[in-house]
């Protein structure tokens, strides 16, 4: 079953220039790693520290492998650039409400 990952950040007010810029270059990684069937970024009308990655994953078995190695050898330095921790919403797809 897919999963979709909401990845919820605000970037500090110092990092409203540089920070976007690392994050596209931290998905690339993402995007390359195995199981990830996309990422989208979008962001608050009325707030741009605000973004919230959009994630696709063919499983959640795919997800969870790529948070452990974003945590170990993959940590992407993203934390530097956010106002606080990100929040992770993770669903799964319904066929029929």
């Amino acid at each position: 079953m897919t999963v979709t990952s909401l990845l919820d950040m605000r970037f500090a007010a110092d990092h409203l220039e540089d920070g976007p810029r690392a994050l596209l270059g931290i998905l690339a990684d993402t995007r390359a790693f195995d199981g990830c069937l996309g990422v989208q970024i979008v962001t608050d009308v009325t707030d741009p520290a605000h973004v919230v990655a959009v994630e696709h994953w063919e499983s959640l078995e795919h997800d969870d492998a790529y948070r452990a190695w974003r945590a170990g050898p993959g940590a992407s330095g993203l934390g530097e650039y956010l106002a606080g921790p990100p929040a992770l919403t993770r669903f799964t797809d319904v066929v029929s409400l």
